[in-house]
């Protein structure tokens, strides 16, 4: 019986997807749910799911557009049974007809001599590709090997590379920097996702009064406390305690002081919502992603921690799902992982604020009249001046800066908490 896989619907308002990548060949036989295919939209990555057992038949090629609803394969289920023989190397020492036989060696146990063990020591290995085999796990051996048919265009590549030279001087930086030489570019196509992205960050700049405010956060407090308690923290929560967590609870508190920070113009309205869902960007080989946490305003520490786990792990591996990516209200980004000193992050719409953190640097600082070493991050905030004044951006950062220099009026609401003891 032939059955149909039809592309399932992403969400609303979305009806056609790419064929990201097939996870297996055109007449192989595959089990009931398992992941055969990658469908990403403007929005996520999804995983196409095999419905019955059977083999399969590709209809549509990687790469491809289609429309949502249509057929992307077919599964036999004539031949459902042959998967779990299939999948027993001992079942049979022959390939099928028409199947070419594959060589599978044991992984060695330690990683770098599988880097190191090849033959073809004379391969060019460009450094993006290079970078993909790293995070694929991959040699070059098992790259070549896995080819399935060379084309036209790669016997043209060959054809037409030119010879080599030696370099007549002897090893050393410079022979490196010859035998590495390249006028080389690599082109690839843009995905779905980041299309969308650049549509929507061209919008933001168009569309919205963006500004940004920036101010500097003293981290020792929240340093010397994340020092104090961490394998605590991690015997009781099972995850560690990182700075995300100490800065999106005191965004949601300051998001109580400053609620129009938190609201989103619809229409001729302004919507201010009573909860925080704050969408927390992600960066991804696929692009940027930005997963949400829900009810941050309810949430502890160890509640965010653990929250930021588990969608950073599904962004990576695209197995994030549409509904958690949808619906946040206000956005914080984290430049500082990757060094940034400084920045101007764009509004995630319908959104009008996001919070930016950044690197922390020893700078000198002048306390009680004196100058000290602190460990400094600069905090940014870029708003819609539409509806988010001055007092009201300028207040949120400084409501944040107060909470993290003193972790103690997290407890507090971020209110002072001696004035508190005192009912002042």
């Amino acid at each position: 019986m032939i059955i149909e896989i039809k592309v399932p619907t992403p969400g609303e308002s979305i009806t056609e997807v790419e064929l990201a990548s097939w996870m297996v060949s055109d007449g192989d036989i595959v089990e009931k749910d398992q992941e055969i295919a990658e469908i990403e939209s403007d929005k996520a990555t999804l995983s196409l799911l095999a419905t019955e057992a059977g083999k399969i038949k590709i209809v549509v090629e990687a790469g491809e557009t289609i429309a949502v609803g249509a057929v992307a394969c077919t599964v036999d289920t004539e031949f459902a049974g042959e998967a779990t023989s299939q999948a027993t190397p001992e079942a049979s020492s022959e390939p099928a007809v028409g199947e070419e036989k594959q060589e599978v060696s044991p992984k060695p146990e330690q990683p770098e001599a599988k880097a190191n063990t090849t033959n073809y020591p004379d391969a060019k290995v460009s450094p993006l590709a290079k970078k993909r085999m790293e995070e694929a796990d991959l040699n070059i051996d098992e790259v070549i090997n896995g080819l399935k048919r060379i084309s036209t265009k790669e016997v043209e590549m060959v054809k037409n590379l030119p010879e080599q030279e030696t370099p007549s001087s002897g090893g050393g930086h410079s022979a490196f920097i010859a035998s590495h030489a390249s006028r080389d570019a690599e082109r690839q196509k843009m995905t779905m996702l980041r299309k969308k992205l650049s549509q929507r960050l061209v919008a933001v700049k168009n569309e919205t009064a963006m500004l940004t405010t920036f101010n500097e956060v003293d981290m020792s407090a929240v340093m010397a406390l994340r020092k104090k308690y961490q394998s605590k923290f991690i015997d009781k929560h099972g995850v560690k305690l990182g700075f995300m967590s100490f800065f999106i609870k005191a965004a949601s508190l300051a998001l109580k002081h400053h609620p129009m920070v938190n609201a989103m113009i619809d229409g001729d309205e302004i919507v201010i919502p009573d909860y925080h869902d704050v969408s927390v960007a992600v960066q991804t080989p696929k692009g940027l992603m930005v997963p949400v946490i829900r009810n941050i305003e309810t949430l502890s520490l160890d509640g965010i921690e653990t929250s930021l786990k588990n969608l950073a792990e599904k962004a990576r591996k695209g197995k994030i799902g549409l509904e958690e990516m949808t619906g946040g209200t206000f956005t914080v980004t984290n430049g500082g992982v990757f060094g940034s000193m400084l920045s101007t992050p764009i509004i995630n719409p319908p959104q009008s604020a996001i919070m930016g953190m950044h690197n922390i640097v020893e700078r000198p600082v002048a306390v009680n009249g004196k100058v000290e070493i602190r460990p400094i991050m600069y905090l940014a905030l870029s708003y819609d001046h539409r509806i988010i004044d001055g007092k009201d951006s300028v207040g949120f950062l400084v409501k944040v800066k107060e909470m993290i220099e003193d972790p103690a009026k997290l407890l507090a609401g971020g209110f002072d908490p001696e004035q508190e003891v005192l009912g002042l």
